[in-house]
């Protein structure tokens, strides 16, 4: 995939697990198109938000299904508004293709067990 030059200054690896999963809500708060490309992480799973309808992850012995999205700094900060204070970026190894990649991941804290969330496509 060819990069843009004004991306070439901040380039982000972010892994998306729950509503950035969503094309149109991900370009609206990006500020434009974002390709997903799908993803996994392992030692996680995905859990309610406590008090919200909006998902986190906990480590856990189980696999998050999800999409790495490469952003540039403008899409970033969009993405950060929208996901608020209570969101905090950590980095994570994802599986890409079979392959290991690092990216960054949102995470709250606060999150309750939500053995029914299924997966987003």
């Amino acid at each position: 995939q060819r990069v843009q030059g004004r991306d070439l200054a901040f380039l982000m690896i972010l892994f998306a697990y729950g509503t950035l999963l969503d094309e149109r809500l991900r370009a609206h708060k990006a500020g434009r198109r974002v390709a997903a490309t799908p993803a996994t992480l392992r030692g996680w799973r995905r859990v309610r938000l406590a008090g919200s309808r909006f998902l986190t992850l906990r480590r856990a012995p189980a696999i998050v299904p999800g999409a790495i999205l490469r952003i540039d700094a403008r899409a970033a900060r969009g993405i950060a508004a929208w996901e608020g204070p209570r969101y905090q970026l950590r980095p994570v190894c994802v599986r890409l293709a079979n392959r290991p990649c690092r990216a960054l991941v949102w995470i709250a804290p606060g999150g309750v067990a939500a053995s029914r969330i299924q997966p987003s496509t």
